[in-house]
This record gives structure tokens, sequence and C-alpha cells, in this order.
């Protein structure tokens, strides 16, 4: 039980704390589930934020772990009262859940501020769920403690071990080029999902928990344990005991997401060969804080090894990374090697360092040592140049090496609709040597900057045994992903960006080395085209949700977030409701 003698002022006691009318009313509307009258009384009221759907597969089994973080919330003393908000899940949501992001933060931020809450346990899994819900929380800043729902169990096809997202990425491919026929294609399906739980590669959302597990937000060893675990429950269930805690110390969200804490998710995404869409949810999340971080600030995880053996970028899945020691031993090595601010805060109370320190390795093929790295430099490398001013992004550790400085020449899609009807075309003049480029994809084109930016290459050169070749885009590409993919050029081609301006024909040169990117073309073309395209412009008027996301949505250097949600609001007690 909780020290009450600490006197904590809980915010709930706004609502259930008075005799008057206010909280006649407030008590007895809630008692009609059977809650007695002394749960009233000085006890914290735990806001469980349930993103659980059946059309998000990956969190469909959320029930289960409310359940056990319930139990936690009482025996710790606390009342338990869980609350749904929107479940934009990657798997289903068209035409992409980046779109319902902001929309899930919005929902997540007003439920929390509006209702009788002192603490909030964020359940969380599928790829938006996580930032959109600490976005929310974030501009609330109560005390707060993420639980994930964990990575599904390996995929298995022909007696090995398949990666979810990764392996239909791959097999397509072996498709289009005729190395397998379509009933191979097919009979993968049923193997690759076989269990609860996010994809088990080193996509999106498994590099979204380790990122709420970096920062200090999730109690350690929350990223990697596998869905059915049982050990799943277990931190579930410590997890509802620890928000109690938190709460009568008030240990709000904002003491734990501190600069250096965003560092450390930063050196972190680098040793785990993470998402490249971590650039923009960890920015989004730090604007809601109120913490300053750019992309410049990636340079910090620049020369930071990859340590982490996980597909797409090497070889296992989640739950070989889990039984290996998970992001523990991640965190003692990058500590080891010095590039770890052990002094971090996490919301169980210990120091980052505290937590991680006495971390075993049960298996160093899986989680290098920092002598036998998987990629020497893994962190995300920041392009610029004129064809992206304010910055591109391209993850090394899923690139081919031979074409990290390459110079070719354009092959030009203007959106994605276009792509789909060149690509098959055998006439389409392409090589291996050019440069595929992709417009109207990014926040305000697409929109909601859909996961298209690992353009499938043409079928005549997969067939001529071609597997990689310099791709850019506006767009974002999935974290299961894979191939020299340059994403997130800012600005986007439908805010009149240079990308806009690209012809067919035109050469482009990579550096990613040397972090440039630049068209090969004068500064006097360049405005000239895109003075045309200015004038052409039409805006488009679509009216709903679609139509505000497209008008208030920053770009991707900035966190794609509403211009209008940027910042902490806190949690004051609004105005009574009758």
């Amino acid at each position: 039980m909780p020290d009450t003698k600490k006197k904590t002022t809980l915010r709930s006691a706004s609502w259930f704390g008075t005799n008057d009318k206010n909280g006649f009313m407030y008590r007895s509307w809630m008692k009609n589930q059977g809650i007695p009258d002394h749960h009233f009384q000085n006890r914290p009221v735990i806001g469980i934020c349930n993103t659980w759907s059946e059309l998000t597969p990956c969190n469909a089994h959320f029930r289960e772990i409310a359940e056990r973080v319930k139990n936690g919330i009482r025996e710790a003393g606390g009342i338990p009262v869980e609350f749904p908000v929107f479940s934009n899940g990657e798997s289903n949501l068209r035409p992409t859940a980046m779109l319902t992001r902001n929309l899930a933060a919005m929902d997540t931020e007003e439920a929390i501020r509006g209702n009788p809450i002192d603490g909030v346990v964020l359940l969380v899994g599928c790829d938006k769920t996580t930032p959109a819900l600490l976005m929310g929380a974030a501009s609330c800043n109560l005390p707060t403690l993420v639980v994930t729902g964990g990575p599904m169990l390996n995929g298995k096809h022909k007696g090995k071990d398949v990666g979810s997202g990764t392996l239909v990425w791959r097999m397509h491919e072996e498709l289009k080029a005729g190395a397998i026929d379509i009933d191979e294609f097919l009979s993968a399906e049923a193997g690759m999902s076989r269990s609860a739980g996010t994809c088990n590669t080193m996509g999106t959302a498994s590099t979204m928990a380790c990122m709420a597990e970096s920062l200090g937000t999730s109690l350690p060893h929350n990223a990697a344990i596998p869905a059915v675990d049982a050990r799943r429950y277990v931190l579930a269930h410590m997890s509802g005991m620890r928000i109690v805690e938190m709460v009568h110390e008030d240990l709000t969200l904002s003491k734990v997401l501190t600069k250096d804490a965003f560092l450390n998710a930063i050196r972190t995404n680098a040793a785990i060969g993470g998402s490249t869409n971590a650039v923009i949810h960890l920015k989004a999340i730090a604007g809601r804080i109120g913490v300053d971080l750019n992309l410049d600030d990636w340079e910090h995880g620049r020369n930071v090894p990859t340590l982490v053996n996980l597909q797409p970028s090497g070889q296992y899945l989640m739950e070989d990374f889990y039984y290996a020691g998970g992001l523990p031993v991640v965190h003692r090595r990058l500590a080891e090697l010095g590039v770890l601010a052990r002094d971090c805060l996490t919301v169980n109370g210990k120091t980052i360092w505290e937590n991680v320190q006495q971390a075993p390795c049960y298996n160093d093929d899986v989680i290098r040592p920092l002598n036998q790295p998987l990629t020497e430099r893994g962190g995300i490398c920041v392009l610029r140049g004129n064809l992206a001013p304010r910055g591109a992004v391209l993850k090394p550790s899923a690139a081919s090496p031979h074409l990290m400085q390459h110079r070719g020449r354009a092959v030009v899609f203007e959106n994605f609709e276009q792509y789909k009807a060149r690509i098959n075309d055998p006439a389409l003049e392409i090589d291996a040597n050019s440069v595929m480029v992709l417009k109207n994809c990014g926040p305000k084109g697409y929109p909601g900057m859909a996961e298209v930016g690992n353009m499938g290459l043409p079928p005549k050169l997969l067939q001529q045994g071609v597997t990689d070749m310099v791709r850019i885009s506006d767009a974002r590409m999935s974290g299961t992903a894979f191939g020299t993919v340059v994403l997130h050029v800012v600005p986007e081609a439908m805010d009149l960006g240079p990308l806009a301006a690209v012809q067919e024909g035109d050469y482009i040169r990579l550096d990613a080395y040397n972090g440039v990117l630049e068209l090969e073309v004068s500064d006097e073309e360049l405005a000239r085209r895109l003075e045309k395209l200015s004038a052409s412009r039409v805006i488009m008027r679509t009216g709903g949700y679609l139509e505000m996301y497209r008008e208030r949505v920053l770009q991707a250097d900035e966190g794609c977030d509403f211009d209008f949600l940027v910042g902490c609001r806190g949690a004051a007690v609004p105005a009574h409701s009758h």
C-alpha cells in the first residue's frame, strides 16, 4: 500500500472530494459500477488509456493486458479506470495510420485532461499508437507510464524463421523477378503472423517500443517481451503498481522526458537499427513536452554502431532479442561506449544506468559486442543539399554500401499512382544506375505521408539480378523495409519544395557519408521550374478532417504534428460540467 502520509493532493479530488452537489453527482454516477464509497477517499485514480481494437490486430490482446494493469493498480491502492482512444492501426487503416496519428493524440490529450485522472498508463503497440499516446500525454504532463503489447512470435515458413513485413517485401520482389510463383508467395501468408502482437522485426512498432524504454517512460524489458509470454502480464501488473507510486511521488512526464533522454533514444535507435519513422515521432513527442529537438541532433547517433542483429538490417527477430537479454543489454553497452547519458530518470524512480548496469547478454550474435558490430556507423544519416534544403534521412544499416555514394539519372514518378502505372512497363527507360524519384507523397501530398518510399524495383531489373537502387521520396517507408532509400525530403513536393521540380533525365548525386543530396541543376533553372509549378498549382478542398490535416500539418523535420498542438498545455482541472 502507498504511504498516504505524503498527503498527495490528488487531481481527482476536484471531482470526488467534495460534499456539495458536484461531488454528489460525480460519485453517484461512478457508483453505478459497484465502486464502494471508501474508494473515493484519497485513492489515486489511474486512467488506462487503451488502443484495443479488432481492426488493429497488433493490439487485439489488450483487454487481457488491461486487466493485469488493473490488478496492479488495485494492489497498490489505486482505482483503475479504463477508457478507449482512437486506435490508428497500421495494417488495415487507409490511406495511412500516419494521417490519424495526430487525431489519436488529440483524443488522448482531451480524454486525460477532461477526466478525473491522477496518473495514466498508456497501452500501445501498433506503430502510430505509441507516439500518438505519448504526444497526447506529454501535452498534459501527468504521471505517465507506457506498457506496450509486445512483438508476436517468430514467423515460420518452410521450417525457417521469417520476419513480419520484411518477408512480404522480399517475397514480392522474388515474385516479380520470376524466382517464385504465386502459390509459393501465398503459402507464407499464414506463417508470417502466428500470434498476437506487433511485427516481430525491428520495424516501427518495435522501434517505438525501444524508444519508449530508452526515453525512460516504461519499465525495463518492456520493449522486447513477446506478446504471448507470461512475463508480459507480469510487467503489466508491476506497471499498474508503479503508476500509483508515481502519483504519490509526483513523477510527471516532464521529469523523465528531458533532452538527454531524447539523445539516449537517438543513440539507441542507431544501436538497434531502428526505423526512420522514429525521426518524425521523437520530434513530435519532444515538441509536446517542450524539448528542443531537431534533425541536427541525430548526429549524436551517427557514429554509434548497430549492435542488434535483427531483420530488416540483420538476421534475427524480436523473440530472439528478448531471449538474448533485450534492450537493457544495448543500453549497458552504449554506456560502456561512453555515449549513454547515465543519469536520466526513468519511471521506476531509478536512473537508466541503475537499471542496466548488471544486464547480462545471453547471445552475442543477436546483440553484438562493441568490437563486432553489425554496422560500424548505424545512426540515421541526415542529408542536405539543394534537393533537400531542410533535410532528408537514410537508414545506413538497411542500405547497400556500394550505393551510399552514387550519381545517377532520375526516373521520375509524379505520384504513387503514376509509379504503379509505369513500374511494370518493359519499355520504362531505367537501369541499375538510375535514381528512382517519387513525388507528392509527403504529409500534405499523399496525404498523411504513407509508407511508399521504398518503391519496388522494376521487374525487368529484378530479373537481371538487381536487388537495390537509390530511391528518393518525400514519403516514409515501413520500418520492416530495406534498401538505399532517401526519405522525408523537406520541403515536400506538394509544398513546392525542390523535389517538385525534378525532371526525368536530371542527374542526382547522393553522398551519404558526407550528408549530401544534390540535384545537378543550376539555382536559376530550379527557381524557374518552381515558379512555373507555382503558377499552375491547384489547392485541393476536401472538407472534414482531411482538409484540416492538409492546412495545419507541419513538415517531416518538424514532426508532422499540427501547428496548434505543439507545446505542453498541462492538465489544469477544467470547469464543472453542471
